[in-house]
């Protein structure tokens, strides 16, 4: 039987909601996100199995954290485990673009997959799906929304535009 829990933090882009799978980080749902699943998916509410979770979001909100370093239980095809993956080593600051990635997984021709697979991203902002822009480097598709992918983008620049969600 699988055991899933759930929290709720702040944060400067909105509630978060942090859901664990037998007591490792499996989703982050943004409020008014495209695909959240149902409330009744996220387990009871227990605060337990995210101390590391939220130490190290807090960290990165504040600007002192680049860089992830959690156990994460990532449920996905093998294929978008794979783009997931490469996204995990997209440089904090940085973007690729959807043709780049395809490129870096050996097949120049899936850069409609790799989207596909970045839109599904259950773990955003530490899985960072919002460092993957379109070729001519444009902001397209984020499932947390335009606005809050240009936020994000704009404070990993050190730029971060005013206006709240």
């Amino acid at each position: 039987m699988t055991d899933v829990r759930h929290t709720v933090i702040d944060s400067p882009y909105d509630a978060l909601t942090l859901v664990a799978v037998d007591g490792v980080l499996s989703r982050i749902h943004m409020t008014e996100q495209r695909h959240r699943p149902a409330e009744e998916t996220f387990g009871p509410p227990d605060p337990g199995p995210f101390g590391e979770t939220i130490r190290q979001l807090d960290a990165y909100f504040a600007g002192e954290l680049t860089e992830f370093d959690l156990p994460l239980n990532l449920i996905g095809t093998p294929f978008q485990l794979r783009v997931w993956e490469l996204l995990r080593h997209i440089p904090y600051g940085e973007t690729r673009s959807y043709g780049e990635l395809a490129e870096e997984l050996g097949n120049p021709g899936a850069s409609r997959a790799v989207g596909l697979a970045n839109g599904k991203n259950p773990v955003g902002i530490v899985v960072p799906c919002h460092r993957v822009v379109g070729a001519s480097g444009s902001l397209t598709g984020y499932g947390g929304g335009l606005d809050r992918k240009r936020r994000l983008l704009a404070f990993e620049s050190g730029a971060e535009p005013d206006g709240l969600f």
